[in-house]
């Protein structure tokens, strides 16, 4: 059971689309919109690094549909399916969907969405841990999330850099960012996990941290710099 708020990721290739679902995801404190994709394949790349819990899923969209993008998840997050034309309905519900909207989506509709969505799958709020758990040496330490500056990935090992000191530990970046605060870390690179606190400044391609420049991966670029807009 995950805890509230359900972190959600939009894909759709259209973006006015997206502009009405972020509007209303931002008025529903069950969620959080965590990022959002304008095409399947870098939908598949997200979800394979990041923990998500409901995706609003367009069907029609070039290259890779919707039902596609379904049918190539072993274990595909929560769904709601958003389209223009209802003859998808039918089929939808073969890949266990939450809801199908229909476009253009009222906010009456989408709220009964996700009402339908709760009453399905409910979660108790729950504080995230301010402290990660971490195997160094064949041993376990706990480190304060709030201490960690960045983090680099070396295959099934992280350096996790702290304000004083640097652990070598045995994990794989997906497997620790799972574990952090989503709203405090974010992957900016297939190698690299940083604090969004610690970023000192930035450009379209790097972050600056410590006097460090690290690369932002292509994947990630529109979702970093949207939200370094929103908390400066």
């Amino acid at each position: 059971m995950n805890p509230l708020p359900y972190k959600c990721l939009i894909i759709d290739d259209e973006p006015a689309a997206h502009y009405v679902l972020a509007s209303y995801i931002e008025k529903n404190a069950n969620l959080n919109l965590e990022a959002q994709c304008y095409n399947a394949l870098d939908a598949l790349d997200y979800i394979r690094n990041n923990r998500i819990d409901l995706i609003f899923l367009d069907i029609d969209m070039p290259e890779i549909s919707g039902i596609e993008f379904l049918k190539s998840l072993s274990n595909p997050p929560k769904t709601i399916l958003t389209t223009a034309h209802s003859q998808y309905a039918l089929e939808s519900y073969d890949y266990d969907v939450a809801d199908y909207l229909l476009k253009p989506i009222s906010l009456p509709r989408f709220i009964k969405s996700i009402e339908r969505f709760l009453s399905i799958y409910p979660a108790s709020a729950v504080e995230e841990p301010r402290k990660i758990s971490l195997k160094i040496d064949g041993g376990n330490i706990e480190i304060d999330q709030n201490d960690i500056v960045y983090i680099q990935s070396y295959g099934n090992y992280v350096k996790v850099f702290t304000k004083l000191r640097v652990y070598l530990a045995t994990t794989t970046t997906q497997e620790i960012m799972s574990n952090l605060s989503a709203k405090k870390f974010m992957r900016i690179h297939k190698s690299h996990i940083v604090n969004l606190e610690c970023i000192e400044c930035h450009t379209e391609s790097h972050v600056f941290i410590d006097q460090e420049k690290w690369p932002i991966g292509i994947t990630y670029k529109r979702e970093l710099l949207e939200r370094l807009t929103k908390t400066r």
